[in-house]
């Protein structure tokens, strides 16, 4: 049974279709990647699956729940996070408090309680702050707790960001080009890293990106986009010598 299920999703914007008939499954523990040229309908496809956009037709189903329209916390609770492709941290708070507004999805105590600190409230609060300490040291940022987001490099935010993602405690991981803005080294290094937290979480993870080394050295299927209609799908190898692929996208060079 797949844990992602996306059935003719399409979405219209007045005359224009940006994804048409857009079908996945996406099983538990699989790392799936999305690709294709700028401008494809990669994140639309991501928007629909998290209600940024309703689709105009088409099912979503997550862990056999419609949640086609779903509220996004809603979606947050049911167990799928998201990065997007420009990171964005609350930057003039400290690593360890963007990590918390994560944790904050599952809180129960209602505003009022929070704003009396009722012990309920309070118990939660001290509960938070230990798995948020908890998942910095999981992920490596643990010493950085204390410094404001915006002061970390880029890959550190990048990171953070995931991390936040993760406090929400998901079952399904959309990563929407984690590596835009990356060199080389950089990269390999978050290529390591989604692969460690991919098995250290018990994850399920898909993925936008553009660094086909990154793609093609984590994925176990690939489905490639163009102008919003699914022109391929397969492993890596089979992607690689498609030559619909090649044409569309693997034989244009990553900055163009």
């Amino acid at each position: 049974m797949a844990l992602l299920n996306v059935q003719n999703a399409t979405m219209q914007f007045g005359g224009l279709t940006a994804v048409k008939d857009f079908n996945l499954q996406i099983n538990q523990g699989e790392i799936i990647s999305l690709i294709g040229p700028n401008g494809a309908g990669k994140t639309t496809a991501f928007n629909m699956i998290t209600n940024v956009y309703t689709p105009t037709r088409g099912k979503i189903i997550f862990n056999d729940t419609n949640i086609t329209g779903m509220r996004q916390d809603k979606i947050t609770q049911t167990g799928i996070a998201r990065t997007f492709q420009n990171i964005r941290l609350f930057k003039d708070l400290s690593v360890l408090d963007n990590v918390l507004i994560g944790n904050h999805v599952h809180i129960k105590s209602n505003c009022i309680e929070a704003m009396l600190k009722l012990p309920r409230y309070k118990r939660e609060e001290k509960e938070m702050v230990e798995k948020s300490l908890e998942l910095l040291k999981e992920v490596g940022l643990e010493k950085l707790k204390n410094e404001k987001a915006s002061s970390l490099p880029y890959g550190m935010q990048r990171k953070l960001e995931i991390a936040r993602a993760l406090a929400t405690n998901p079952k399904l991981l959309l990563l929407d080009e984690p590596a835009a803005g990356m060199n080389p080294t950089e990269t390999d290094e978050l290529t390591d890293f989604v692969r460690e937290i991919k098995d250290k979480f018990d994850l399920t993870i898909f993925m936008i990106e553009h660094h086909m080394n990154m793609v093609m050295g984590l994925s176990d299927r690939i489905q490639v986009f163009e102008y919003g209609i699914t022109i391929a799908e397969g492993t890596p190898s089979e992607i690689q010598n498609d030559k619909k692929v090649i044409d569309a996208y693997l034989g244009v060079a990553e900055d163009d």
